[in-house]
């Protein structure tokens, strides 16, 4: 297993394995922030998290092709695999699985891990395969790396909620811990694909994020549901982005819509975006609490 910029690397499942053993035989913890690299200060937050609850953490890095569909950036997928060993490190992390795709996928490889009705709106209505590719990979690691606990950002807040569900369908004994979204001082949530934005675009980004807060603001006061998202997309669109793929309330546990008009008092809900400037999607959401 090889040592790069102070953290150990292992590139087969083999090896992970074989770094969990020794963990564990020294009766340590173990954290895992599963990754796809192109690391920004939200990741690094996650291993903070991690850091909190656990002995040590791990990481791993890892972009996954079957959460890609022909038509996306697997190919120009932002990639930095050297700056990102020396964030981890420097953040705390101890140990980094960088598998091959083989590694994950062997030749032959015929296994999809669905978890139903979850996966099947929102993101999932824009992008089929995508929670599909999310659930496979994610389970894989578990199964590579054992973890005690995973932790992943709310910024993906419908994926965290998608491996919630298969921890507990699949009985992994794996605390899923959410991190809280970080973000840009201008309020734009921190993603690896806003390196894509030209410098205008980029200006007009944090549009998003305000538009949803303050849509949020409405609901927890008792705006209908339906005409707080019609006046959100519009302000979006206004806001420079060319076209707005959802703009959703819905309660924050399971995504489910709230079959009312407003949010009922004392409820918990999720707002939920998804909007392209130029050729970068992007997507956030913030919870809010009906008043």
């Amino acid at each position: 297993m090889a040592k790069r910029n102070g953290l150990l690397v292992a590139r087969s499942r083999a090896e992970a394995r074989e770094w969990r053993r020794q963990a564990q035989t020294q009766g340590k913890r173990i954290a895992l922030v599963p990754t796809m690299g192109a690391l920004h200060a939200g990741h690094l937050s996650l291993v903070k998290l991690g850091l909190e609850r656990a002995d040590v953490v791990a990481a791993s890095i890892f972009v996954n092709p079957t959460q890609f569909a022909a038509h996306e950036d697997l190919s120009t997928y932002p990639r930095a695999e050297d700056s990102d060993l020396q964030k981890l490190a420097e953040a705390g992390c101890t140990f980094c699985y960088c598998p091959t795709p083989a590694e994950i996928y062997p030749a032959g490889d015929s296994t999809r891990v669905t978890v139903k009705d979850l996966s099947h709106l929102l993101e999932g209505e824009i992008r089929p395969h995508f929670f599909e590719g999310v659930a496979s990979v994610v389970s894989r690691l578990f199964l590579h790396m054992g973890p005690d606990i995973a932790v992943f950002g709310e910024k993906d807040y419908q994926q965290l909620l998608v491996i919630r569900r298969m921890v507990q369908d699949l009985g992994f004994g794996i605390e899923i811990v959410g991190g809280q979204t970080t973000r840009e001082a201008d309020g734009l949530a921190m993603s690896s694909r806003n390196a894509y934005l030209d410098k205008e675009e980029r200006a007009r980004a944090p549009g998003l994020a305000r538009v949803m807060r303050e849509t949020a603001t409405l609901l927890e006061g008792g705006a209908g549901i339906r005409a707080a998202a019609d006046a959100a997309k519009t302000e979006i669109l206004a806001a420079g982005f060319t076209s707005v793929d959802y703009v959703e309330a819905r309660r924050a546990d399971t995504l489910a819509p709230f079959g009312l008009e407003c949010a009922p008092v004392g409820a918990s809900g999720r707002l939920l975006v998804a909007a392209r400037m130029g050729k970068t999607r992007l997507i956030d959401n913030v919870g809010f609490v009906r008043r």
